[in-house]
């Protein structure tokens, strides 16, 4: 049953991996990249961590993909801040 259900994250994870690559290439400007690529790319890791850690079985495996999820979370939040201001620096932004 873990099993099916480990699977059954990693399938989402990696939707929301493919909808954030979608965004990045059929948006139009360089927010709404940001937006999709850190929103639907940070759900899809969760997931797919999650995932993961039902398929290990091990408490220790999966504290270990907690922490590298919220080091994901924290590094996508400043590199999509500082990409954002640095085009707005630029004039590239609204």
């Amino acid at each position: 049953m873990l099993d099916a259900v480990g699977l059954a994250l990693i399938g989402t994870g990696l939707v929301f991996f493919a909808a954030g690559s979608i965004g990045l290439l059929r948006l139009p400007d360089l927010h709404s990249r940001l937006h999709a690529l850190t929103k639907a790319d940070n759900l899809g890791l969760g997931l797919l961590a999650v995932g993961v850690a039902f398929l290990a079985g091990d408490l220790l495996i999966a504290v270990k993909l907690l922490l590298l999820w919220l080091l994901v979370l924290a590094a996508s939040a400043a590199s999509a801040h500082l990409i954002a201001r640095h085009a707005r620096l630029r004039g590239q932004g609204r």
